[in-house]
């Protein structure tokens, strides 16, 4: 009693992530099913990524946009699902304490980047839709660049800050997370010092990386609908429409399962739903992302004929 009272006291070099190791049964079917979305996620973003830079129509602004997002993609799955599918392979779900930092690092930097970018982009179908006298002037080469390495700087400095505090506490629990991979709830849990701080500078971080862009976001689409609607004529309400719908789809997705799985309260009778909605906004909205994308998207799939 006495040793595994000092060995909770002790700060651990290692985690556990627990993941979906308590269905045994299910091992080889998810390491599969997992290899197979890992992989179609690669091919389709890069292949969007490639289209994007070969095809001379696409040198726009939007495509630039999709580019960066597609792009954005391939990293985001790389920090969650290859560590995955090791456990999964090979039995062994340990992470080093510096790895799962890392991976939050990482993880989270690349979520944040994505809500502006998403935010971006939204701006972006604004502008085409409802000042479309002003787009040419307004969304130039340079301002795009200036937005999309804006969306990166800020990601990787929000989760920077984010992640230099929590490293500070102190972990003293149980050595296991009961998660898939490193997020920050799941190690708040493991603490046994206090988080005050590193709980308010997440707060605020929280804000401006995702609450803030989603609704300056929010706001494009109710301005773009808006317009939509006013338009009179079916036809052109119909294509000014087909310009925004797949990233508005994107967005739904990506907002919708990211909110559930933060809003969800962490109770033992909710912590597999919120591993579920978490499989969905960190493996499958990457995936599905090029299939709209490429889907939906007239000049895409004549770029993928050529």
């Amino acid at each position: 009693m006495e040793k595994h009272e000092e060995d909770n006291q002790t700060s651990p070099t290692e985690f556990l992530l627990l993941g979906m190791g308590d269905m045994p049964t299910l091992q080889i079917p998810l390491f599969l099913l997992l290899l197979t979305i890992y992989l179609v996620t690669m091919v389709g973003n890069i292949l969007i990524v490639v289209l994007v830079v070969l095809e001379q129509h696409l040198h726009t602004p939007m495509y630039t946009f999709l580019g960066t997002l597609s792009s954005l993609e391939t990293w985001y799955s790389s920090t969650t699902l290859p560590q995955l599918l090791a456990s999964f392979l090979t039995g062994n779900r340990a992470i080093s304490v510096h790895g799962c930092m890392a991976q939050f690092y990482f993880f989270s930097s690349f979520v944040a980047t994505e809500c502006y970018l998403m935010g971006a982009m939204s701006y972006d179908r604004y502008l085409a839709i409802c000042q479309p006298l002003l787009y040419v002037s307004h969304m130039t080469w340079k301002f795009c660049l200036q937005l999309v390495a804006a969306s990166w700087l800020v990601g990787v400095f929000v989760s920077a800050t984010v992640t230099a505090f929590l490293s500070q506490i102190n972990f003293c629990g149980p050595k296991t997370i009961d998660h898939f991979f490193c997020d920050f709830t799941p190690l708040l849990e493991l603490s046994c010092s206090d988080t005050s701080v590193v709980t308010l500078v997440s707060f605020i971080v929280c804000f401006l990386s995702i609450i803030f862009p989603f609704l300056f976001t929010l706001i494009s689409y109710v301005c773009i609908v808006a317009t939509i609607l006013r338009i009179l004529s079916s036809v052109s309400r119909k294509a000014a429409f087909s310009t925004c719908s797949s990233h508005l789809i994107v967005v739904t997705i990506f907002y919708v399962t990211l909110f559930i799985v933060y809003l969800l309260p962490r109770t033992a009778p909710l912590r597999q739903l919120n591993k579920v909605f978490s499989f969905f906004y960190t493996i499958l909205t990457p995936l599905v992302n090029p299939l709209i994308y490429s889907l939906r998207n007239r000049e895409v799939r004549e770029a993928l004929r050529k």
